[in-house]
């Protein structure tokens, strides 16, 4: 049981009750469980108890929370959980400044944000930036918020198109063999992009955009030898390119043009003597004007919160592998000195 030393009391409407609490009163019981404090709905009157520091805590973080319910803002698992987080790094407060950044909203009229520091740092080098390397695993929302804001520059007149590639690894670039024309080749390994431009752009406009030749979508092998002006440009899964295939896109960029790669390095489909594209840019192109390279992390997954721990997890083993490949390195350098002074 809580000693109940110090309380707090905090006024929400009905209607952030019903946000903030979740279903079950879910969020609630995540809030108590990790902050160590007791929080219980007193005729609209939320009163948190326990140690004064964890109730303070618990105050700022719902006060963050109502400020986004107030916004129109879905409260989300992931948003308390986020929430939280940053409460315990004494960060809260950026939560809702995070908040004030719109990107667009989707065709259904869903706001999209960023909702992370990362994130946000993200669409921050997007926007000042000539080229931007968004590195990070599954969930981080670097397709789709490079997505986001190619459609909105495009709807702005910043660009006059929107060109979106992935290198279709698993066919090894040469789509010939099977059948049907381009576009029934490369679908399969385009659907996410589709799936991105269809949420946010609506199938009519995309389809109507798309037979103008506004918007291409092609795999990696198609951008070979052309110039690419005045156009926003997302590379996809660009930890399967070569070193040759990264040279090659990298050097098609023309005047006016903005260029957005992501990748996730813990998931490539090359074969294990090939080397990254991605991996070589990095190395190569740090320390450039214009162009940044922006590294999201567990912290920074945005899907279900079951993906964030699942990544973490991996993160986790590969760093516990990867120490221990060492010390058996280690020690058989070891004992081959050894034998050698014997």
């Amino acid at each position: 049981m809580i000693q109940k030393a110090y309380e707090s009391t905090l006024e929400l409407t009905v209607e952030q009750m019903r946000s903030i609490f979740g279903q079950h009163d879910l969020y609630v019981k995540k809030m108590e469980k990790d902050l160590q404090v007791e929080i219980v709905d007193r005729n609209g009157a939320i009163k948190i108890t326990g140690e004064r520091a964890h109730v303070e805590k618990a105050r700022s973080i719902l006060e963050q929370l109502m400020i986004l319910s107030e916004r129109g803002n879905e409260i989300e698992e992931q948003s308390v959980d986020y929430a939280i987080t940053m409460g315990m790094e004494d960060e809260e407060e950026l939560i809702t400044e995070i908040d004030r950044d719109l990107i667009c909203h989707t065709v259904s009229g869903k706001p999209i944000k960023p909702k992370t520091v990362g994130q946000k740092k993200y669409v921050d080098a997007i926007r000042d930036n000539m080229i931007v390397f968004g590195l990070g695993p599954a969930g981080t929302g670097k397709t789709y918020l490079a997505m986001a804001m190619a459609i909105t520059a495009f709807k702005a007149n910043e660009v006059s198109r929107i060109i979106l590639t992935r290198p279709a690894i698993e066919a090894g670039e040469k789509l010939g063999f099977l059948p049907g024309d381009l576009q029934s080749k490369v679908d399969p390994y385009l659907r996410p992009l589709y799936d991105a431009l269809y949420q946010i752009m609506g199938a009519e406009s995309f389809t109507r955009n798309m037979e103008k030749g506004l918007i291409e979508v092609a795999p990696l092998a198609y951008m070979r030898g052309r110039t690419l002006d005045n156009a926003f440009i997302i590379l996809d899964e660009a930890q399967n390119t070569t070193p040759a295939q990264m040279k090659m896109f990298l050097t098609r960029i023309g005047f006016g043009s903005k260029v957005i790669v992501t990748g996730d390095a813990s998931q490539k489909d090359l074969a294990p003597d090939v080397k990254s594209g991605l991996d070589v840019a990095e190395k190569v192109l740090h320390g450039i004007d214009d162009i940044a390279f922006c590294n999201l992390t567990n912290k920074d997954v945005v899907r279900h919160p079951l993906v964030q721990k699942i990544v973490k997890a991996y993160d986790d083993y590969e760093s516990r592998q990867a120490k221990f490949k060492e010390r058996r390195n280690q020690g058989v350098k070891e004992n081959d000195k050894k034998k050698n002074r014997g």
